[in-house]
């Protein structure tokens, strides 16, 4: 595993064969997917630690959807990846979106866990009020903000059976930057929806039953508007899906891959 900065951005690479790049979301990082890796085996794997956040430094213009799709489009021609199969959870399954309907040369298939197409209304102002705690809080707000997620976010199941779980979705959202989380939350309380109908690639949406973000029927609504998509829910499972169903999320993959090659 080798550990880079392109265009200021921070990314691990490993393996080799077809690329596959990994997009985290909110309060994520590269090890979104390091309980999914066996799901990639046979190939170069490209995890990214988005602009503003983990490692990455924020960038010198504000963070936005599209900051984050023309930075990957750009990372991406810098590493010579010209068509991946691309893989995102939460806010990055919209990042994603938008890459596969911009940029369809990079684009080879989509597998979104905890998908959504834009926040609804109700949520956005939340997600501003979030910012704010972020940055005038600090350290301590993204303390009480990880503590709400873990209540919030994660299943019954999760929560009353892997207490290590909890512990590494907390640790993830405690370890941004609170400047750098304030602005993805502005970024994603901002998102607007790509044109999905637009999309041609073999496309994967996977969700938990409990998840809150990536609702059930929201996101059927959403496959019915993606040709050939396919939609598998997970019993027992929040919004924070390769972390609480590794072996299931695995499984899925490769199940997609299998179908799609």
């Amino acid at each position: 595993m080798a550990t880079t900065q392109v265009q200021r951005v921070f990314i691990e690479t490993e393996g080799e064969g077809a690329p596959v790049v990994c997009i985290h979301g909110l309060g994520g990082s590269s090890n979104n997917w390091t309980p999914v890796l066996p799901a990639f085996e046979g190939r170069k794997v490209i995890r990214i630690d988005l602009p503003g956040s983990a490692r990455s430094p924020l960038p010198e213009q504000k963070l936005s959807i599209d900051c984050y799709v023309e930075t990957i489009a750009s990372v991406l021609r810098e590493l010579q990846v010209t068509n991946a199969d691309i893989v995102a959870h939460s806010m990055g399954t919209i990042v994603a979106q938008h890459l596969a309907v911009k940029h369809p040369e990079l684009v080879r298939s989509l597998a979104l866990f905890g998908p959504l197409v834009a926040p609804p209304d109700a949520a956005r102002e939340g997600m501003r009020q979030r910012a704010g705690i972020a940055r005038d809080e600090g350290v301590a707000g993204l303390q009480e903000i990880a503590d709400a997620i873990v209540k919030g976010a994660t299943s019954d199941e999760t929560r009353s059976q892997r207490p290590v779980t909890l512990a590494l979705v907390r640790e993830s959202v405690m370890r941004q930057s609170p400047e750098g989380y304030a602005q993805s939350c502005e970024a994603l309380a901002g998102a607007q929806a790509a044109e999905i109908e637009r999309i041609e690639v073999p496309t994967l949406l996977v969700t938990g039953d409990q998840d809150g973000v990536g609702k059930p029927d929201a996101v059927n609504a959403m496959a019915a508007r993606i040709a050939g998509a396919k939609v598998v829910v997970l019993s027992g499972c929040g919004h924070w899906t390769t972390f609480e169903k590794p072996a299931e999320a695995t499984a899925e993959l490769k199940r997609f891959y299998q179908r799609a090659q």
